[in-house]
């Protein structure tokens, strides 16, 4: 459906030309203004816990959805306390507008400088999780950028409620309201709109389930910033240490099962797996966890359900783990490039040189040693919060923070030079 013929063209058009308008006051707003909006909006969150309960509650009421999505689906009060101590910390990071990357002299005189500026106007389509349009919000305002949020239907009466309190932050400290907009219906013919509104819209984020995604990939006249899913790893190298693996391994799966960062397989070491395999196994189950398990690891612990090829591949988003044993290092990174996302991967071993050559040789957006994969995240990056993670290989990868919702520009000052 293209823009001629989706009935939805004009409203989008109409949002994005209200963007425009407010990003260009954004950008040239202080970065004091702009922290005063995300502290205003942080209390207005914590003022409006009640009726953001509410509203949930009656989205909650409506879902016909698994465990692991309501999870995603649900709010707390603890999580809308996190959402508004989100905002501060976002207020609390440096100014990413204040920023010369560059800068340098030229032989003829021309002093040329490589600055930081705002994206412009930025539309974020997300699923499930309500707290998206709240951190998302909050980083787009940080960074000078407009937001049009469109949130999954499942959570539209939350989404509302928290963009309330978003536009109060705004109002409060006096920036423009249409900085951070919502999509006034949950109707798909918004998203085809959103992805066909090149010109008004300067990049599309999306983040939600692989079909969203590759849909967004797909159909989009826009330049987009995404990760297809996040089948992520965990490798237990011969030489870890047992108790930090059970440590890390069940956090990795199972802190919360339906974020992206969650481990979705272990690999471990043949080497060390007829040792370690049954206690990470036993911790695991204790906890909730089902199992999907190669022929090795059967040889093992031999009531363990058999995966098929298609289980390794496979982003669970639930107390389901993929297991497979390894001969060493090289064996691992084979399995991830041949099975992964290119989105978080971690090794637990205490030898150094093997950690660097994993570190070296998974291309992943973000790898870590001895370390839950669940790190992945902007707040436990210092970002505040993140709108996203990004595994493409232009702009930005990893967690999206204030300084990577930003292009760049050249100023060049003279003294009265002519080319010749």
């Amino acid at each position: 459906m293209d823009m001629e013929t989706n009935p939805h063209a004009t409203s989008v058009q109409a949002l994005a030309g209200e963007a425009r308008a407010a990003a260009r006051i954004l950008a040239r707003a202080s970065d004091a203004a702009r922290n005063a909006a995300l502290h205003a909006a942080a209390a207005a969150l914590r003022g409006s816990t009640e009726a953001i309960l509410a509203a949930n509650a009656a989205d909650l009421a409506a879902a016909e959805v698994s465990p692991a999505f309501r999870d995603r689906l649900t709010l707390t009060p603890a999580r809308i306390a996190a959402m508004a101590q989100g905002l501060e910390d976002v207020a609390g990071l440096p100014d990413p507008l204040a920023r010369t990357l560059a800068e340098w002299t030229r032989p003829n005189g021309l002093r040329i400088r490589r600055i930081a500026t705002p994206i412009g106007v930025i539309g974020m389509i997300y699923e499930s999780r309500p707290n998206v349009g709240a951190d998302a919000g909050g980083l787009c305002l940080k960074s000078g950028n407009a937001v049009i949020l469109r949130g999954g239907s499942d959570s539209f009466r939350s989404a509302g409620a928290i963009h309330a309190a978003m536009v109060e932050g705004l109002r409060a400290a006096g920036l423009p309201e249409a900085a951070i907009q919502v999509v006034p219906s949950t109707d798909r013919g918004f998203v085809a709109a959103m992805l066909a509104a090149a010109g008004q819209i300067d990049l599309i984020i999306p983040r939600g389930g692989r079909s969203l995604v590759e849909r967004v990939q797909r159909e989009a006249r826009v330049p987009v910033l995404a990760h297809a899913e996040g089948l992520c790893h965990t490798y237990v190298h011969e030489a870890a240490d047992p108790d930090m693996a059970r440590r890390v391994v069940v956090n990795a799966k199972l802190r919360r099962t339906g974020i992206c960062g969650a481990t979705e397989t272990l690999l471990i070491d043949a080497a060390i797996a007829p040792a370690l395999l049954p206690a990470l196994i036993a911790d695991l189950r204790e906890a909730g966890c089902d199992f999907r398990a190669d022929s090795r690891a059967r040889t093992i612990i031999p009531d363990l359900p058999a995966a098929t090829e298609g289980d390794f591949d496979t982003e669970w988003l639930d107390a389901v783990l993929s297991v497979a044993v390894v001969d060493g290092v090289d064996a691992a990174l084979a399995h991830i490039a041949r099975h992964g996302s290119e989105h978080t991967d971690a090794i637990v071993t205490e030898d150094a040189d093997t950690a660097d050559r994993f570190l070296r040789g998974v291309d992943s957006a973000v790898a870590l040693w001895n370390a839950s994969t669940q790190f992945c995240d902007g707040g436990e990056f210092g970002f505040g919060a993140e709108i996203g993670i990004a595994t493409g290989r232009i702009h930005a990868r990893g967690p999206v923070g204030p300084e990577q919702l930003t292009s760049f520009r050249y100023i060049v000052t003279g003294s009265g030079q002519v080319r010749p």
